[in-house]
C-alpha cells in the first residue's frame, strides 16, 4: 500500500481517518460557535459558516496546525521546514448552502502588498491581502482539511479528479477536457479525519441534500521562502 506522500504526488490527494480525537473536533466546533461576528467571521442565523483569518481568532487551531499530529502528516511531503501559511474556517449548513464549481485553488495570503514579478490579480479579503503567485510557488503548497463532521456525498462532500494537479494552471477547456476524461472522486472523511491535497487539483462541490453541518478547518503549508519581502500572511 503507498503511503500517504506517495498518494499525493500521484493523485494530488490524500485521506487519513482518525487523526484528531472527535472529542476535539467538538471543542473546536464549540469554540468557533462562540465567536462574534466581525469582519474576519461570517455568521448566518447567528452561526459562524466562514473564517478567513482563523489562525488569528481561534489559539487552539494555530496550537494544532503546529502541532506533532498535523506536522507529521505535513513533514513527509513538505520537510522540517514546512510552516503553516493560512489558515481558513467554513461550514457548509442549513443557513449557509453554497456549491462550488470546478477550479484550482490560485491565490495566496500575504502581510502586505508589493509589486514583484510574477504577481498578480491582487485583492483584500477579510483585510488580508490576496494574490496569484508564479506556478511553482502554488506547486509548492499542500493543504490539510480537517473535519469537525462526517462529510459525505449528501452533505456536500469535495469532490476532485484525481491527478490534474500535475497539469499545471488550466483553462476552461483544459478543465473541461480533463472532466470528461477522468472520473471523479468524492472524498467522504469521517469526523476526525483529514483531507491532504495539492492547491492546482481540480476540486468541487455541491450544495448539500441533506443540510446538517460540514465544518472543515482548512489549513495551507509551505516551506517555500517567498521573494523580494514578500511573507506568507500565516507565517
Amino acid at each position: 500500500m503507498k503511503n500517504h506522500s506517495e498518494q499525493i504526488n500521484e493523485s494530488g490527494f490524500a485521506i487519513i481517518p482518525d487523526v484528531i480525537k472527535t472529542t476535539l473536533a467538538d471543542v473546536l466546533s464549540a469554540e468557533i460557535q462562540q465567536l462574534q461576528l466581525s469582519h474576519a467571521v461570517k455568521q448566518r442565523a447567528g452561526k459562524a459558516f466562514g473564517i478567513r483569518r482563523l489562525l488569528e481568532v481561534v489559539s487552539a487551531v494555530r496550537v494544532l496546525a503546529e502541532g506533532e499530529i498535523i506536522r507529521s502528516l505535513i513533514e513527509p511531503v513538505l520537510g522540517k521546514n514546512a510552516k503553516v501559511i493560512r489558515g481558513i474556517f467554513f461550514d457548509k449548513n442549513p443557513v449557509a448552502n453554497w456549491k462550488v464549481p470546478w477550479h484550482q485553488d490560485v491565490m495566496i495570503a500575504l502581510q502586505a502588498k508589493k509589486e514583484v514579478a510574477g504577481f498578480s490579480a491582487w485583492s483584500s479579503k477579510a483585510g488580508v491581502v490576496h494574490a496569484q503567485p508564479p506556478v511553482e510557488i502554488l506547486q509548492s503548497i499542500l493543504a490539510i482539511r480537517i473535519h469537525l463532521d462526517d462529510t459525505d456525498e449528501y452533505n456536500g462532500a469535495l469532490r476532485v479528479i484525481p491527478g490534474s494537479h500535475k497539469f499545471g494552471l488550466l483553462d476552461d477547456e483544459e478543465i473541461n477536457k480533463l472532466k470528461e476524461n477522468i472520473a471523479e472522486i468524492t472524498c467522504m472523511v469521517a469526523k476526525g479525519g483529514v483531507l491532504l491535497m495539492r492547491p492546482l487539483l481540480l476540486h468541487a462541490s455541491s450544495a448539500a441534500t441533506l443540510p446538517t453541518h460540514r465544518r472543515v478547518l482548512h489549513l495551507e503549508y509551505s516551506a517555500h521562502n517567498l521573494p523580494d519581502g514578500l511573507e506568507w500572511y500565516g507565517s
